[in-house]
């Protein structure tokens, strides 16, 4: 049994994630951890809610409320959400945890001992108008690298070129619009990345097999312009882990938090502490190479906009600290899915927003589409027109067809247990044989996470069984041969629970229908598909399941379209 510890990118506190969010970080993660239990692996899959910094102070003084209380409601509504998208964490933890609070404080002891901690006097924005310092992400103006406009103080998501704040050209708050923005001096706390710049290079080079996005973005930070620069990790806010604390090797940064950007990635390791105080399972067998965690391989699923710091910053804290802790060997990385001719967008409200996609229809739906459409290699984009094509082709012509042709035919015709009589013959055995090929290369590209090409070569599978049964015609059959229109049903009707199982990734909701209308449990992969076209005998009792994906029709796209043409209320 291999062991995978696969993480999530974690998703802000301020507000409800767009589907963009979804795809490009918890669902494929989801979609890995599911097929890798289903091959009877050991998963820990780990998510949280990213808590700290200024976007959950401002988010709660809009709300009303303490920003503890609102992170406390808002982890409650994207749990129910994830849960609404069958994400199937092991735990989904909170950045504002206590665990997270001591280790993010243990890291930053580790790092000072090890001399890749500095005290830096610097100048640093302040708004006048905001009466505050303004962290990085607050301060917007145009990029000076590519022009892009709503370039933030410390990268642009354009060209995802680092910037620092003066480095921005007309730069203004993004809490009240001001440009009246004048540089003052504050300490802060710099990690060392230069100094690792050697040791991050060549642990990047060792990761061959890794995505050219990935690995493109790192060296850009590792190599452009002055190459990688040390880090601000504290920032002059009240809200987060404490940055001067008992047993600090520092004084003097008093009201200061650590950097988000810091202790965020280190919530990946706290919530599975926060696991163990739920579950009494190990956490340091999964994090700790001396405790276990030399076994397992590590995999984290985001958008290409977080990659600097997965393959960077938190590499630099873990290898830093010295301590025996698992080091990321995959990271799967995300190119945007644009909305309809723009950009999603969650502090403009523009798109479709997970609470939203599930008023208007069940996950499988969504998760369907978003996977076999992921932008893996280059952008995507959500348009309705597509998204109906896709549902209604894939998911109702292709597999909802498939299953209900079958198990209504052989209700009308032998009732609802599956059929004795006939044997196998060219057609059945070509089917197992193109099964066989297509199920192998399935596995293949879930295992090396191509996350398109699982879904091409799932949506192959199904079209094989409607293939099969189009041209075995046993509704022709049985006029002149009713044991070989059995054989012909009891095969076709054994294929119901075998899609059920390479689909349950997928289209988790789907797969549970799929097994409970062919009356099973088993959920064991098909390392054979002879034995598994079998399992179900003669007499094995089936029900007609009510459909499993129904059509979109054109109005209720126009209506879809109409209503998420603007931006979110």
């Amino acid at each position: 049994m291999a062991r995978h510890l696969i993480t999530s990118a974690i998703p802000y506190i301020n507000g409800i994630k767009h589907l963009g969010n979804l795809v490009g970080s918890q669902l494929p993660a989801d979609l890995f951890a599911r097929y890798q239990r289903a091959r009877g692996n050991e998963v820990m899959f780990i998510c949280a809610t990213d808590e700290h910094g200024t976007p959950a102070e401002l988010a709660a003084a809009k709300a009303g409320k303490p920003v503890a209380e609102y992170c406390a409601e808002m982890h409650d509504v994207q749990a129910k959400i994830a849960e609404g998208f069958r994400l199937s964490f092991d735990h989904f933890g909170r950045s504002s945890s206590p665990q997270n609070h001591r280790l993010t404080q243990h890291f930053a002891v580790k790092l000072a001992e090890a001399g890749l901690i500095r005290e830096v006097t610097e100048q640093q924005m302040y708004s006048k108008a905001d009466g505050r310092f303004l962290p990085d992400r607050y301060i917007e103006g145009t990029c000076p690298n590519c022009g892009f406009e709503s370039a933030r103080g410390d990268q642009c998501d354009n060209c995802t070129k680092q910037l620092d704040p003066v480095d921005l050209i007309n730069p203004h708050s993004v809490i009240s619009g001001s440009t009246d923005l004048e540089m003052r001096e504050t300490k802060h706390l710099f990690l060392r990345q230069s100094a690792m710049k050697d040791q991050l290079d060549a642990w990047i080079d060792s990761k061959t097999d890794w995505p050219v996005l990935t690995t493109s973005i790192a060296k850009k930070w590792l190599h452009d312009g002055d190459g990688l620069q040390d880090r601000g990790i504290t920032r002059d806010l009240s809200w987060g882990v404490p940055a001067q604390f008992e047993g600090a090797p520092w004084s003097g940064m008093e009201g200061k938090v650590f950097y988000v950007w810091f202790d965020a990635p280190i919530e990946y390791i706290a919530a599975t502490e926060e696991w163990t105080e739920k579950t009494g399972g190990d956490w340091e067998r999964w994090w700790r190479t001396d405790k276990g965690a030399e076994d397992v391989t590590y995999t984290q699923f985001m958008g290409k906009d977080n990659v600097p710091f997965h393959t960077l910053s938190f590499p630099a804290t873990i290898l830093g600290s010295g301590e025996p802790w698992k080091l990321v060997d995959y990271i799967k990385s995300f190119n945007y899915l644009n909305y309809d001719g723009g950009q999603f967008s969650t502090s403009r409200g523009r798109g479709v927003f997970m609470d939203q996609a599930l008023e208007i229809l069940p996950a499988d739906y969504w998760r369907w589409w978003l996977l076999s459409h992921a932008p893996e290699s280059a952008d995507a984009e959500f348009t309705w027109e597509n998204f109906q094509v896709s549902v209604n082709k894939d998911l109702a012509d292709v597999l909802g067809n498939f299953v209900s042709r079958i198990t209504k035919f052989t209700r009308s015709k032998f009732g609802e247990a599956i059929p004795e009589g006939g044997t196998w013959g060219d057609q059945e055995t070509a089917l197992t044989e193109e099964l066989s090929t297509r199920i192998r290369a399935y596995e293949t590209h879930m295992e090396e996470k191509d996350i398109r090409k699982a879904a091409g070569e799932l949506r192959a599978i199904w079209v094989a069984g409607n293939e099969y049964l189009q041209a075995a015609a046993p509704w022709s059959v049985f006029k002149t041969d009713p044991d070989q229109a059995a054989a012909i049903a009891r095969l076709a009707l054994n294929l119901i629970p075998l899609y059920a199982v390479l689909s349950a990734p997928f289209i988790p909701d789907a797969a549970e229908l799929m097994l409970d209308a062919m009356q099973t449990e088993d959920r064991s992969w098909p390392e054979d598909v002879k034995t598994a076209l079998t399992a179900l005998p003669a007499g094995h009792a089936f029900t007609t399941p009510e459909v499993l994906f129904r059509k979109i029709s054109d109005e209720e796209r126009e209506a879809w379209q109409d209503r998420f043409a603007g931006t979110r209320d």
